[in-house]
């Protein structure tokens, strides 16, 4: 079985949110890329755990920023698998793509967007970030304004 690094990765980081997540009580006193402190705590004193997340957004793109330089650096040909991860991560990153439901199929490096979005310019912006994510050779945008 042949993975590459940047899904690796991906999965890596899955993982950790995971198993973060499965604990009563996870406190991560970590730094975003700004340096400021992101606060990420599971509160399971009401009928469900409520997680709350300051700093998704930043790690987010800083998973995605780091697959790009480990993909970069090792010269491994870019799949379609490392273009979805990349834009996923991307558009979480987007203020203009807030509340908008993005799916995102890659076949031979062609990008389609499916789902929702909340304006005209959010789907113009999410066409542009495919169109410009390295390895996309064409995007198809099928998404609609609700």
């Amino acid at each position: 079985m042949n993975i590459s690094r940047p899904w690796l990765l991906a999965m890596l980081a899955g993982t950790v949110v995971t198993v973060s997540a499965c604990t009563r009580e996870a406190v991560d006193d970590t730094t975003n890329t700004a340096g400021e402190r992101v606060d990420t705590t599971l509160d399971a004193t009401g009928d469900g755990a409520t997680r709350v997340v300051d700093g998704t957004k930043e790690i987010a793109g800083a998973i995605a920023d780091t697959s790009r330089d480990v993909a970069s650096a090792t010269g491994e040909a870019i799949t379609d698998a490392w273009i979805t991860t990349a834009l996923n991560a991307t558009f979480v990153d987007e203020a203009l793509l807030e509340d908008s439901d993005i799916n995102v199929d890659t076949n031979d490096h062609v990008v389609t967007l499916k789902g929702t979005v909340t304006s005209a310019e959010a789907k113009a912006r999410a066409a542009a970030i495919a169109h410009d994510t390295r390895g996309v050779t064409r995007v198809v945008n099928q998404l609609v304004v609700r």
